[in-house]
Formats: structure tokens, sequence, C-alpha cells
């Protein structure tokens, strides 16, 4: 198993290029379930993640092979109808082949997913809107089993904002018969990339990018070519280790219109940003100010930067306070935060961050992929050494990053434990 160590206390300063999106990769390479043939998805980003996801569709018969950033994925020959436990179980992002696989071939059994302990999220929504579509849904020995001659429009009320969910009725509503609406969808970026995809294959989406998708179905899908739009995690990631060690970074191949929840608390943190084309440059403060935080869905601020956030809080001048309203156990992080010397009190929701001159460098462990990246931001600001263990969730959802760092001028490298 491998660890990172950081030698904290360096500015970054220098180039960064930002990957392509783990979060709009997976349900791209899945939808090209519904589209026999020979897909090539571009600007693909070497994850774990990935990795698994190229797995589950090989195990049903799909022929696929990569070259650098380039993904090949051939769905012609695809026979099976079933994820395992086996690949599911570390990436909830698995379940999304229940859909497609029920539309194509009229049945589906997929393993209960896995993924990162940072809260229940339940699957039902999913479940409910394809049983709303007229599939037949039954959970047996920790895999859930559909089937539906084929599936019908139907107008679905997301009882809260899923990603996952809207995603996954999208794909299954692509050839569904009839209109399929759905109401109460996410917005995140993700969501319109995907339906720019499934509508290159012939679908007919409109509404994506907004709280009301409207899918009309049609008859049969063609094979597509597309790159994946920049990992705005990634980003947002970069920009917070740029304000954390009070470095002076410019971030390419990205999308500020992305992050301008993140960009106006980073603003209002003290940090100085500027956008010339998809170039940003990030110049932290010698100390940021405190500010306060509370997650919401997009465009709100992402849950998934609020672990950055707070590690960059605990070196801030004053007091925050951050409320995670998007996953009840993402707090994980905060005893390893600790570690380092900050000072943070947990109430519920809530954290209140009182800002410490210094952190101090300490032995710590991940528990998930986004506090992976809180330790390492808190290692680059930390006097001393700092050891990071369990990374292999980092390697689910960032692509070479202390290689990126390294370029940037931070003291880091990958050992084995």
């Amino acid at each position: 198993m491998d660890k990172l160590i950081i030698r904290g206390g360096k500015k970054l300063a220098g180039d960064v290029t930002v990957s392509g999106s783990k979060n709009a990769a997976l349900p791209i390479f899945v939808s090209t379930i519904l589209a026999p043939g020979a897909h090539e998805i571009r600007n693909v980003p070497f994850l774990r993640d990935i990795n698994t996801t190229i797995k589950v569709l090989e195990s049903l018969g799909a022929e696929v092979e990569g070259n650098g950033n380039i993904v090949r994925i051939d769905t012609s020959r695809l026979s099976g109808h079933e994820a395992t436990y086996d690949l599911v179980k570390t990436m909830r992002a698995s379940v999304l082949v229940l859909g497609p696989l029920l539309a194509r071939f009229g049945k589906a059994r997929v393993s209960l997913p896995g993924g990162c302990a940072i809260g229940a999220r339940p699957i039902n929504l999913h479940l409910k809107g394809l049983e709303a579509m007229g599939a037949e849904i039954t959970l047996e020995h920790g895999y859930v089993a559909a089937k539906a001659r084929r599936l019908k429009g139907a107008r679905i009320n997301f009882d809260i904002s899923t990603v996952g969910g809207t995603e996954h009725l999208m794909m299954a509503a692509a050839t569904a018969k009839g209109e399929t609406i759905l109401e109460n969808a996410a917005r995140e970026p993700e969501i319109p990339e995907l339906a720019e995809v499934l509508n290159k294959m012939g679908a007919k989406i409109e509404g994506a990018g907004t709280d009301t998708v409207r899918i009309t179905g049609v008859d049969e899908l063609q094979p597509v070519t597309h790159s994946v739009m920049p990992d705005r995690i990634e980003a947002g990631t970069f920009m917070t280790a740029a304000a954390i060690t009070g470095g002076d970074v410019r971030i390419h191949n990205m999308r500020p219109d992305h992050l301008d929840a993140l960009i106006f608390k980073l603003q209002d943190a003290g940090v100085e940003i500027a956008h010339k084309e998809n170039v940003l440059r990030v110049k932290g403060p010698r100390r940021v100010r405190s500010i306060n935080i509370k997650t919401r869905p997009y465009p709100g601020f992402p849950t998934d930067m609020q672990a950055q956030m707070m590690a960059l809080m605990t070196v801030a001048e004053g007091t925050s306070v951050i409320s995670e309203n998007i996953f009840e156990n993402r707090f994980m992080h905060v005893s390893e935060l600790l570690r380092f010397g900050a000072d943070i009190i947990i109430e519920g929701n809530t954290a209140t961050v009182k800002g410490v001159k210094s952190l101090s460098g300490a032995p710590v462990m991940a528990t998930d992929l986004r506090a992976s990246a809180s330790l390492i931001l808190a290692g680059l600001a930390a006097d001393n050494t700092t050891e990071v263990s369990r990374i292999y969730h980092l390697d689910r959802g960032y692509e070479f990053i202390e290689k990126k760092l390294a370029a940037l001028g931070a003291d880091i490298q990958r050992v084995k434990e």
C-alpha cells in the first residue's frame, strides 16, 4: 500500500493542467451500453474508478482499449446483463449500468453499490424512477433485479436533488416509449455534459442543467466520439492549494463558470483570482481571512470542496463556520486535521474552525476521496513532515496529483508503506 510523504512550507508556483472529469466520464462510459457499436471517449483521466468502470463493461461483453487519454469502447457484442458485487462494491457509480442494461436487454441484475463512506446515499430514488417507467424491481441477496419489456415515459419528481439519479433516469429514458419529465433534477455541470453525449447519439433531451429535464424516447442510438469536460473539483483543489501555500499558480484546461461559488468564497477570503480564456491565475495572500460556508446542490457551494476549504480555514485569520448539508458523514477528515494542530469543534452538521497561525506535520490517514485532498493541502502548509496513508482513496479521483504538485514546487513523494 502506498503513502505520501510531504515536507511542507513551500509556496506553489507555475502552471498545472486539469485532467478530464471523473464524475463526467463515468456516466458517459456507462451510456455506451445504450448504443451498440464503437465509441471513442477522449480526455479520460487515469483513475481507479475509470478502471473499475472498464472492468464492469468488459464483464458485460464490451471490448475496451486505451491509448493515452483516449478510450475506445465497442458495445456491439454485449452479452451479459449482470454487474457483480466484486466489481460494484468499490464504486457507487457502478449502479448506473442498471437502467441502460434494462433499456437494451429488458432485464438487468446489479449488486448494491459501495464507494466512499460519506453517508448512506441510498439508490431508492433511482429505483422509484425506474418503477414509474414500468420496471419490475426486486431486491434479492444484495442485488437489484429489474425487468421490463420496454420502459415507458413518465413524470418523475425527485424528493431531493440527486446527480446519480438524474443521470441514471436520463439514460434509461433515452430509448423509452414516449416522453419522460424529470422534475427537481440535479443541475450539476456533469448533467448537461451527459445530455450532450446522449444527444450526439441521437437522443432527444431538453432542459439538462435546469431543474426540469424532458426526454423524448427514440428507437435506437448511435455510437459517438466525445471529449470529456475538465474536472471542476480537481481544478478547485489546485486553487485551494495555491491559496493555502500563499502561492501563485496558473490553472489550465478548466471551466471557471463551473466554480462560481468556490471562486466567490476564495476571493472573499482574500485570494486573488484572474481569468483569461481557459486559464485561471490564483495568488494566495500571506494569510487568508476566515469565511463561512454552507454546502448546497449546484450552483451552490459543492460538497466535494468542503474538506479542502476546511483545511484552508484551519490557517485562516479568525473563525469560520462550515455547514455540511449534503452528506451526513462528511466530517471524518476533522479528526485527522486535529492531528496537525487545527482547532475544530463539530456540532451536528456544523464545524466551527478557529484559525491557527501554523500547522504541524503529522502522520494522518485518509478516510475518503476528498478527505485525502484536504490532508494533502494541510501537509503542504504545515511545518515539518506529513505522512498520508491509505491514499488508495486519492487514486479514485485525482490523476497523478503528487506529480502535478511536485511540478509546482511541492516537496511530495509517493512511497511504499
